[in-house]
């Protein structure tokens, strides 16, 4: 690989010469850049990125950590975080941490020896010294999805909460009062938002809620293939909410095993909004907002930040950029047969 000392002695001239013409860091005569330029073309020669950020103290590099880059959501997120950050002339190295807290603190503390210029977290649960990790840490740094507890950084998520009522009062609206819920890691703040929501909602209507009417699994169609099929074979629910829409693509496929026709049987909704959810059969209900503005919005942010860290400016106190989701009503969802109706079951 040709270095800057190839192309000085093939053009003739010094490498800080070179230097110049690359950076554009100096005037160089017309003659001079010719003959440069020439050399570069010729050697294939190609500037080194780690000694101009070295020099510039800037990468135009973003590091992004997920928890499951098998999950729509976060490959959707991800995408909509690199077209927020080409657009602003940054690549992205991308981390997939299998939700593991030992693999996510490895990739940070490789991402950082890259020296990037900042930082995007969906963290892998709840796990304090991440939280240290990170805050001992000088990179701008954005917090998705998942919040951090003890951590001053700026923190971009759907409102969970609101996410959860809204779904339950859906299928309350429809006329379901046995109403089954599929939660992921209920440990995770994300999980238990969403959960509160639905008690919520349910409080709200004066229904009390089963024990055996909240499963906890994990945020996967194999999850929620498997809590539904709990559900089925105990509350029998004419209803189910599902912590995401991999969960409840899965509650659909525990659904046909059983002969449960959704809608008519069983309504199911989701929660997330991933494309995948638009073509499944039927079409999953859902809520949420578009996962890619989501991560359009999460980079901006990022790079809003360091724009004031890079203009010398004071670090501000971390936003908290909450987005509410809203209802999307499709074919997974409908009035049950029962309503208006005494509950025989309940």
């Amino acid at each position: 690989m040709a270095t800057i000392k190839d192309v000085a002695a093939a053009a003739g001239v010094s490498f800080t010469t070179v230097s110049h013409v690359v950076n554009n860091s100096r005037p160089v005569s017309a003659d001079v850049r010719a003959k440069v330029e020439h050399a570069i073309r010729q050697l294939h020669y190609v500037p080194s990125a780690v000694a101009r950020s070295l020099k510039a103290r800037a990468t135009a590099t973003i590091g992004l950590v997920v928890p499951n880059a098998t999950n729509p959501y976060f490959a959707e997120l991800a995408r909509g975080i690199e077209d927020g950050c080409s657009r602003n002339g940054y690549c992205v190295f991308f981390c997939n941490s299998d939700d593991d807290p030992a693999k996510q603190r490895n990739y940070l503390r490789v991402l950082q020896e890259k020296r990037i210029d900042g930082l995007i977290v969906a963290s892998a649960g709840d796990d304090a010294v991440l939280a240290q990790t990170l805050a001992d840490s000088h990179e701008p740094l954005v917090i998705l999805d998942r919040n951090i507890e003890g951590l001053n950084a700026d923190l971009v998520q759907i409102d969970h909460e609101k996410g959860g009522y809204l779904a339950t009062r859906h299928l309350l609206e429809l006329g379901h009062v046995r109403i089954g819920c599929i939660t992921g890691p209920i440990q995770t703040a994300v999980s238990a938002m969403r959960v509160h929501g639905f008690i919520r909602a349910m409080t709200e209507r004066g229904i009390e809620i089963p024990p055996d009417a909240i499963v906890e699994s994990d945020f996967s169609g194999t999850g929620g293939h498997r809590a539904a099929a709990q559900l089925f074979d105990t509350i029998r629910p004419t209803a189910i909410f599902a912590g995401n829409d991999m969960m409840g693509i899965g509650a659909l496929r525990a659904a046909a095993e059983r002969n449960i026709s959704v809608p008519r049987d069983c309504s199911i909704i989701g929660f997330d909004d991933i494309e995948l959810g638009r073509f499944t059969y039927p079409a999953l209900s859902t809520v949420g907002q578009s996962v890619r503005a989501l991560g359009d919005m999460a980079a901006q942010t990022l790079i809003e930040r360091i724009a004031g860290t890079s203009s010398g400016t004071p670090r501000a106190p971390g936003r908290r950029r909450v987005v509410s989701p809203r209802l999307i009503v499709r074919e997974s969802t409908a009035t049950w047969a029962g309503a208006g109706k005494r509950d025989l079951a309940a």
